[in-house]
C-alpha cells in the first residue's frame, strides 16, 4: 500500500473517497502538468533512456543550465561518478542504463527529479541499491538543499528501512494497506508495536512492549 499512498500525489491514481491536498490545494484543482511539475517522483525501479546523461536529466526542464544538473547530480550523491567519465553530462547512456550500475541508475533518476522547480520529491524505496553511507548521505544533502534554497523542499520517503525514514518529522507505518502508526520515531517506539518490531527485527534497540503496555493502553 506505501506505493500506491503516493501515487495519489501526482495523480497516479485518484481516490475513490476523501481528499488529497498539495501544497493545501486539492490535487483535482491542479492542473495535471503543472501537478507534475512541482512533484518529483522516483519508482524503485531506476528508469534510464538511451541518450545521454544530459537528455535523462532535462526531462523536467529542457533549459537546465550545466550548473543547474551538477547541483542536482551532486545532492544525489552521482557528481564524483559522473565527472570520472571522459564526456561528464555527455557520457552516452544505454537502453536502461544498462551501462551503469543498479545504484548508480537510482542516483542518477533521483538526480533528475530535482532539476526544475521540484517542491516535493517522492523517493520509493529508490535507494534501495545504495549502501547505508551513500543512503545517509543522500538525505542529509537532499535536506541541506531544502535548508539552504528560498523555496523549500518537502521530501517523502518509502522505504523498509528504518535508518532511512527515522530522523523524518512523520513517519507513517502502513501494514496491509493500512496505517497503523503515525508519529515520529520515538514516538512509535513508544506507542506502536509494529514498528517496534521492524526496529528489533533490523537490529535497532527498541523498548519491550510489556514495559510500555499502560502507556500504549492511554
Amino acid at each position: 500500500g506505501k506505493s500506491t499512498l503516493v501515487s495519489l500525489l501526482p495523480r497516479l491514481y485518484d481516490t475513490t473517497s476523501g481528499i488529497v491536498e498539495v501544497l493545501g490545494r486539492d490535487v483535482r484543482s491542479w492542473q495535471l502538468e503543472e501537478l507534475r511539475h512541482v512533484i518529483g517522483l522516483v519508482p524503485q525501479a531506476a528508469a534510464l533512456v538511451s541518450g545521454t546523461i544530459r537528455s535523462n536529466l532535462t526531462w523536467r526542464d529542457a533549459d537546465a543550465s550545466d550548473d543547474a544538473l551538477w547541483a542536482a547530480l551532486d545532492t544525489a550523491q552521482a557528481g564524483e561518478f559522473v565527472r570520472k567519465l571522459p564526456e561528464g553530462l555527455d557520457a552516452p547512456v544505454e537502453a536502461g542504463g544498462k551501462n551503469f550500475s543498479g545504484g548508480q541508475r537510482q542516483r542518477l533518476t533521483i538526480a533528475r527529479a530535482l532539476v526544475g522547480k521540484t517542491r516535493i520529491l517522492i523517493l520509493d524505496d529508490s535507494a534501495s541499491a545504495l549502501d547505508m553511507r551513500t543512503d545517509a548521505a543522500l538525505r542529509q544533502a537532499v535536506r541541506a538543499r531544502s535548508q539552504s534554497s528560498s523555496t523549500p523542499l518537502t521530501t517523502v520517503i518509502v522505504s523498509q528501512r528504518i535508518s532511512s525514514v527515522r530522523d523524518a518529522d512523520l513517519i507513517c507505518v502502513m501494514r496491509r494497506g493500512r496505517a497503523v502508526g503515525l508519529g515520529t520515531h520515538d514516538e512509535l517506539l513508544e506507542t506502536c508495536d509494529v514498528y517496534r518490531e521492524i526496529c528489533r527485527s533490523q537490529g535497532l534497540d527498541a523498548p519491550d512492549a510489556g514495559r510500555d503496555a499502560g502507556r500504549d493502553a492511554r
